[in-house]
């Protein structure tokens, strides 16, 4: 597969000038987020757009996609503006802490692959660790500001590690948010999970737990689940 481009069944995501590479985080949120009856979603941190282009394939809402990194926002609108959605995502350059100052519509979901090293050594590329690590959005500051700007009804739906998403967890239920809908990321058999799809809501619901195991005993030998997660996107499925 090119490093320059990542095709779906629909669009192309193209990420030509950005260090802010598709990767397998964005495309199970993508896929995973319950999104259908959703009307207004907000993703923080799209990157290349590639979450918010799979919720808008994914449901009729109107999206707003933001990103602090210039080069990627650059990216983003060139791969919204060539996707058949481009009427309902809007892409801005622009940090979630300045949006939520300026912001008071509130949305039925908001998605973020968020930036996670918390503790770990700073990458060299500044792209990388502003992608990577939570200088620039910590954990705290989206919770809070998903607070703000989540209907009474609306749900947070995100990606993070395994460690860091029990965390999330425990951080979201003191500001009232309940986890109602967990699925555990196995890389292989037999392994630890390595990642957390989590969704939250500000009514307490039954906790819905499943896991999913992306490869089994060879490489790209993907498991049904996973094909079954993503098929609507990846060519090769």
């Amino acid at each position: 597969m090119s490093n320059n481009y990542f095709k779906f069944k629909q669009f192309t995501i193209y990420q030509n000038r950005c260090a802010m590479k598709v990767g397998t985080d964005g495309v199970l949120l993508g896929a995973w987020t319950d999104c259908e009856k959703a009307e207004k979603v907000l993703d923080i941190g799209t990157g290349t757009g590639l979450i918010a282009l799979m919720i808008a394939q994914r449901s009729n809402a109107m999206i707003d996609a933001i990103e602090i990194d210039r080069q990627a926002t650059e990216q983003a609108v060139e791969n919204v503006n060539k996707s058949p959605w481009a009427e309902r995502v809007n892409v801005a350059n622009k940090s979630f802490q300045d949006f939520v100052k300026l912001e008071n519509d509130p949305y039925d979901l908001i998605v973020s692959n968020p930036p996670y090293f918390q503790n770990s050594m700073f990458a060299p590329d500044s792209k990388r660790t502003d992608a990577r690590h939570n200088s620039n959005l910590k954990l705290e500051d989206l919770i809070s500001g998903a607070k703000k700007l989540l209907s009474e009804q609306g749900t947070l739906s995100i990606i993070l590690p395994y460690l860091e998403g029990n965390m999330f967890i425990l951080k979201a239920s003191e500001a009232g948010f309940y986890c109602v809908r967990q699925t555990k990321i196995l890389p292989k058999p037999g392994r630890d999970p390595k990642r957390l799809l989590l969704e939250f809501q500000q009514t307490k619901k039954p906790l819905d737990e499943q896991e999913i195991i992306i490869e089994l005993n060879k490489r790209h030998e993907y498991s049904e689940a996973y094909k079954s997660l993503t098929k609507d996107f990846y060519l090769a499925f």
